[in-house]
């Protein structure tokens, strides 16, 4: 599948790593965002991860769900670059918090006897105490703007994820640009309530 670039997530980054001090911070952007850094035991430090990309759900093989990273090297070459549920499940990300800022992350498959099957389950197994996941698709733009606020609300205003979330929401639902449910209401928090 051809996954189109996604210009707001840049801006979306750089704003939220203009909230952080550059020595809590790790940026991986493009070629460099890819398998081997996203399945690297170096993210395993950090307290936040986000994740600025393409997601999406196989529905008939809810283990075939994951993000889109970098498909290329920087020679142009193929490589992996799909990180699916199956690799989550072997990850440690032990995170307070990691956010998927892509389309219907927090879906999955209801298996009988055992739940939601989605990424969210990889994610809470792979050591992640909170989510924050969208579940449809969203707006490149929209989404650009939601992060850049819930961001400003949990770093600079000292919310909580949920707080932080829902501050986000009413503020964008307060602008007549973003009023849309579809540009905020996608996004849902998983896990401590903290």
């Amino acid at each position: 599948q051809g996954w189109g670039r996604l210009p707001g997530t840049r801006k979306e980054a750089d704003t939220i790593l203009k909230l952080v001090p550059k020595e809590n911070s790790l940026e991986v952007f493009d070629f460099e965002a890819n398998y081997n850094w996203a399945t690297s035991s170096a993210l395993n430090q950090f307290r936040i991860l986000h994740f600025a990309t393409h997601g999406f759900v196989n529905d008939a093989n809810p283990e075939l769900s994951g993000i889109v990273l970098s498909l290329v090297d920087k020679q142009g070459k193929d490589i992996r670059g799909y990180l699916r549920l199956g690799d989550l499940f072997n990850l440690d990300y032990p995170a307070d918090l990691i956010v998927l800022s892509a389309c219907e992350t927090g879906l999955g498959k209801e298996i009988q006897g055992e739940g939601l099957v989605g990424l969210t389950r990889g994610l809470m197994y792979a050591g992640g105490e909170r989510l924050v996941v969208s579940l449809w698709q969203v707006s490149d733009e929209g989404t650009a703007v939601f992060m850049q606020e819930f961001y400003k609300e949990m770093l600079q205003e000292s919310k909580s994820p949920n707080e932080a979330l829902r501050a986000t929401q009413l503020k964008m639902w307060s602008q007549e640009k973003w009023r849309n449910p579809n540009y905020w209401a996608a996004f849902a928090f998983l896990g401590e309530w903290r």
